[in-house]
């Protein structure tokens, strides 16, 4: 069996919902699942679905944050 991994790095996070991530080439992941967002045309919209909930671009870019650095004991 052959594996392959890929590495991204994360920009920014969604300050209400901190396990979704945005990439620096404007893709989103839920980083709990591991899974890519696909983003979703809605009422005229363009937007995601975050934790069944729709929203739009614009109203997620008041929402986005830079991720915490995380300190590790080890």
């Amino acid at each position: 069996m052959n594996t392959i991994s890929i590495s991204y790095t994360v920009l920014y996070e969604i300050d209400f919902a901190t396990h979704y991530k945005f990439t620096k080439h404007k893709e989103c992941f839920n980083a709990k699942t591991g899974r890519k967002i696909k983003q979703v045309y809605k009422n005229g919209s363009i937007g995601y679905n975050i934790n069944s909930k729709f929203y739009s671009l614009t109203r997620l870019k008041k929402h986005l944050a830079k991720p915490k650095k995380e300190i590790l004991p080890f």
